[in-house]
C-alpha cells in the first residue's frame, strides 16, 4: 500500500478498502470562499460510492452547521454532525480535566463558546471569575484584553488547551497569523505549554474514528506539518493533495514523520490505479510512469521527465526519503520542484 514498492505491479486506487474519508477543508475542498476544481465532485462520488466522508477543520472560529452550510453551498451534502472541529477534540480533553459544570474561561469566537456551553460548562472571560481551566482558540476578535485574561488565569496553574497551535490562517487577503500566534502570547506570558486538541495532535482524529466508526479510514490533508504528520501520529492512512499549502519542494524536504502514503495531484485521483514506485535493489533510482530519478552520491538527478510531473515528484520523494540523508545536503535537480 502507499507510495514505495520496490517490485509491485498492482496499482490500487487510494480509496481501496478505506471505509471512512476524513478531508482537511482550506487547501483540499475550498480555497477562502471558493471550491477547489473537482474536490466536490470527487467526494461527492466516494460517498456515492458507500464510503462514508467526513471533514476535520482546526478553524475554531465557526461552529460545525457554519461549516456545513458552506460546505452544502458547494454541492455536497454535509450535515453538523459531519463536522469534526477541534473546539469539539478540546471538549473531550477538558472533560477529562474538570468537574461537570465547571466555569471555563474562553479565548475564542461562536465556534469555541457555543461547544463550551453544548458540553455543560459555563463561559467566564476574566480571571476573577476563578475558573477551573481556560480554553483558547482562535477568532478573528481576540485581542490583547483576553490574551491577558488567560495569561492571568494560566499562572495560577488551572488546566490550559488549546483548540490548535497553527502559525498561519489563510484569509482573503493572504497569510494571517494563527491560533499558535496567540497561544504563544500566553505561554511567553506564563512560562507553560497547553494541551492541544488539534492537527497535528491527535486527539481530533480520534474523535473523527469514534464519531464515524471507522476501521479503516483515510485522511487527505495539504499540509505535511499538521494534516499528514497528525494522521500518521494516529495511525491513519494520509493523502497528500497538491491543491493547497505544500508542494513539491516540501514534499521533497518531508521529514520522516511527515511522509504521506500518497501524493495526488487533485481528488479525481482517489479513483485512479496509483502509480507503482519501482525501485532498483541499491535503491538509488527510482522509476514511477515514465519518470526515473537516481541519486548519485550526495546528487539527485532527473533521469527522464517523463510525461507526468506528478510522477517526477514521486520518484523525487521515492530516492531522497529512501537515502536516509538529510535534502539540506544533497543537490536537487531543480526540474523535480520548478
Amino acid at each position: 500500500m502507499g507510495l514505495f514498492s520496490r517490485s509491485s505491479t498492482t496499482e490500487a486506487t487510494p480509496l481501496d478498502g478505506v471505509d471512512v474519508v476524513l478531508a482537511d477543508l482550506d487547501g483540499v475542498v475550498y480555497q477562502g470562499p471558493d471550491a477547489i476544481p473537482f474536490a466536490a465532485e470527487s467526494l461527492s462520488r466516494a460517498q456515492a460510492s458507500g464510503v462514508t466522508v467526513g471533514y476535520i477543520t482546526n478553524n475554531a472560529s465557526r461552529t460545525d452547521a457554519q461549516v456545513a452550510e458552506q460546505l452544502s453551498g458547494f454541492g455536497l451534502t454535509v450535515a453538523p454532525h459531519d463536522v469534526v472541529t477541534s473546539p469539539q477534540a478540546a471538549m473531550g480533553i477538558l472533560t477529562g480535566l474538570v468537574e461537570p459544570g465547571s466555569r471555563i474561561l474562553v479565548v475564542g469566537g461562536v465556534g469555541l463558546t457555543s461547544e463550551v456551553e453544548k458540553a455543560g460548562f459555563s463561559v467566564v472571560s476574566e480571571a476573577a471569575d476563578e475558573p477551573s481551566a481556560v480554553v483558547q482558540g482562535f477568532a478573528p476578535e481576540v485581542g490583547w484584553k483576553q490574551l491577558a485574561q488567560a495569561s492571568f488565569a494560566v499562572s495560577t496553574g488551572i488546566p490550559w488547551v488549546a483548540t490548535n497551535t497553527d502559525w498561519t490562517i489563510p484569509v482573503k487577503g493572504g497569510i494571517a497569523p494563527g491560533n499558535g500566534t496567540l497561544v504563544s502570547a500566553v505561554h511567553t506570558a506564563t512560562g507553560r505549554m497547553p494541551v492541544v486538541a488539534g492537527k497535528p495532535e491527535t486527539p481530533i482524529f480520534e474523535a473523527a474514528v469514534a464519531r464515524f466508526g471507522a476501521t479503516t479510514p483515510m485522511f487527505i490533508g495539504d499540509r505535511l506539518d499538521t494534516d499528514i504528520l497528525g494522521a500518521k501520529r494516529a495511525g491513519i492512512r494520509a493523502v497528500h493533495v497538491m491543491t493547497g499549502i505544500d508542494r513539491a519542494k516540501q514534499l521533497l524536504a518531508a521529514p520522516a514523520d511527515s511522509r504521506p502514503d500518497y501524493i495526488l495531484g487533485d481528488l479525481r485521483e482517489l479513483f485512479a490505479p496509483y502509480p507503482a514506485v519501482q525501485l532498483s535493489k541499491d535503491g538509488l533510482r527510482a522509476t514511477v510512469g515514465g519518470s526515473v530519478v537516481q541519486r548519485d552520491g550526495q546528487r539527485i538527478a532527473v533521469v527522464k521527465e517523463g510525461a507526468s510531473p506528478l510522477d517526477l515528484v514521486r520518484a523525487g520523494c521515492a530516492v531522497i526519503w529512501g537515502s536516509g540523508i538529510s535534502i539540506h545536503v544533497l543537490d536537487v535537480d531543480s526540474r523535480l520542484y520548478s
